[in-house]
């Protein structure tokens, strides 16, 4: 992993990643990806949680154009599945990952933030897929995974003239979960990840793995694996001692987590 490119940072159950391309507004370079993925990599390894955010003035411009245009039709297919193949590992991998961001969340950084779980943004946040306007198509996923959370039709209208939703409009589309004061997606991440980390292993496995697939399936095919899940987590250990903290009244009711 280049430390000059990303900085990872863990303490306790938590993985912090910080893009550190700040001169260049954390524009995604081949090698950037790289150490994205590295580091990604380790955390889910070592960590319960991972905060991805970006150093200097917002969280990633998106795609480095400057190597995007010497290359030919097939290397382009093969650079936007390796996109595809990095963010799948954050989506798909062991642990939750959260999104903190501010200032632009644009291009091929809106794909990152989307590869996470879970988004928190400052007013400063915005988000744009400026890849129509300059004669490209996304290629980091945004055409399933930001479509899913906002829909195809406000996609389409972002990426046909350009238009940029603030923190407080991306989060009416369901693009942000949490929107924070100026500054404060990086506090409030941190509570979220310091909650997510102390989860039952196969609850989060649930979320993660089976939740997502089954959005895919029929009704019963979905019905069914969430019976399945329901049935793994609710007789593991962690599930055993969360109900009887319930019932003892140990544990707080919901809303006063």
């Amino acid at each position: 992993m280049d430390e000059a490119l990303v900085t990872l940072d863990i303490s306790g159950t938590i993985a912090r990643i910080a893009l550190n391309r700040p001169g260049k507004r954390n524009a995604i370079s081949d090698a950037l990806l790289e150490a994205i993925d590295a580091a990604a990599v380790r955390a889910q390894r070592d960590a319960r949680a991972i905060i991805i955010q970006g150093n200097g003035p917002c969280f990633s411009a998106g795609l480095d154009l400057g190597e995007h245009k010497a290359r030919t039709a097939e290397e382009v297919f093969h650079h936007s599945r390796g996109w595809h193949a990095v963010f799948r590992r954050i989506r798909t991998g062991r642990i939750p990952a959260i999104a903190a961001i501010h200032g632009a969340c644009v291009g091929g950084g809106l794909e990152l933030a989307a590869a996470c779980h879970i988004r928190v943004a400052d007013p400063t946040a915005f988000f744009a897929l400026p890849e129509g306007t300059r004669g490209i198509f996304v290629g980091g996923g945004a055409s399933v995974h930001v479509a899913r959370l906002i829909g195809a039709g406000r996609m389409a209208d972002m990426m046909l003239t350009g238009r940029a939703l603030d923190a407080a409009a991306a989060e009416r589309a369901g693009l942000v979960t949490y929107v924070t004061e100026a500054g404060g997606a990086p506090a409030k991440a941190e509570e979220l990840a310091a909650k997510v980390a102390k989860m039952a292993p196969l609850t989060v496995m649930g979320v993660l793995q089976a939740l997502p697939r089954i959005q895919d399936m029929s009704e019963e095919d979905g019905l069914f694996v969430e019976s399945m899940m329901a049935a793994m987590a609710q007789t593991g250990p962690e599930a055993q001692a969360g109900l009887a903290a319930f019932l003892e009244k140990r544990a707080a009711k919901a809303g006063e987590q």
